[in-house]
């Protein structure tokens, strides 16, 4: 097997992981619907952080911005799985093509890793545990599992912009 090939068919493989990751948490947070909306519900209220925080202002109490925002959270999921399967599908079709052609065509990918990146570095680090102080409950924290997301989209990513023209 030719070093490119190998190299090309390795970042399809990892871009399919993440997406088959997105599309599994999509799929888990509309199965157990309940399960993850109370974890929504904790963080925006801010009902679990340290007592007497003086944050407790920004808390959004209301259930219907709560649903709004699940609902958001499941169809940014949902996106990113579809992207990220779609550019690897793209990607795959070109595995054999120039390295010119095959760097175009990661568009897809790329597009479905930065808004990985953006849901759960933005939404969960920034947002969550920053915004509505997430990291100070000690039942509804959200913070490794979304660390953990962002690092393995990061990895991706980058690996995935590096040019595919080899020498």
């Amino acid at each position: 097997m030719e070093r490119s090939f190998a190299i090309r068919a390795s970042k399809i493989f990892l871009i399919s992981g993440i997406g088959c990751l997105a599309l599994v948490v999509a799929s888990n947070n509309i199965l157990d619907y309940q399960s993850n909306f109370r974890f929504v519900q904790h963080v925006m209220s801010m009902d679990t952080v340290y007592p007497g925080n003086v944050l407790k202002y920004r808390a959004i109490t209301e259930p219907l911005l709560h649903s709004a925002i699940y609902i958001l959270i499941i169809f940014s999921e949902f996106i990113i799985a579809i992207l990220c399967l779609l550019g690897a599908l793209q990607l795959f079709r070109h595995i054999r093509d120039d390295a010119l052609t095959f760097d175009n065509a990661k568009f897809l990918s790329i597009l479905g890793l930065s808004c990985g990146f953006a849901l759960w570095f933005f939404g969960f680090v920034v947002v969550g545990a920053e915004w509505f102080c997430m990291w100070q409950s000690p039942d509804w924290n959200g913070q490794e599992s979304a660390f953990r997301f962002v690092v393995c989209i990061v990895l991706v990513l980058i690996y995935t912009v590096q040019s595919d023209k080899i020498g």
